[in-house]
């Protein structure tokens, strides 16, 4: 290992039973920003900007997201 190596980057855990994934949508912008919503608070945890459909993919990868994935605007 070098002195100036780069850091694995991790991925946080969001057990599914506590979090489920959302997109939030702009209505003005079309902005969409993957996000993974508490299911007792609801409150929203930023994960990813999606600018087209490989980071959508790249988000259900990471975190294994299947199926539906609900809008919230």
């Amino acid at each position: 290992m070098g002195l100036f190596s780069r850091k694995k980057e991790r991925v946080p855990e969001f057990p599914p039973e506590k979090f489920e994934p959302v997109l939030r949508c702009s209505i003005c912008t079309g902005e969409q920003v993957a996000c993974m919503r508490e299911r007792e608070g609801g409150k929203l945890r930023e994960i990813m900007l999606i600018r087209d459909a490989d980071d959508l993919e790249t988000f259900r990868r990471n975190y294994g997201v299947t199926g539906e994935i609900r809008k919230i605007y």
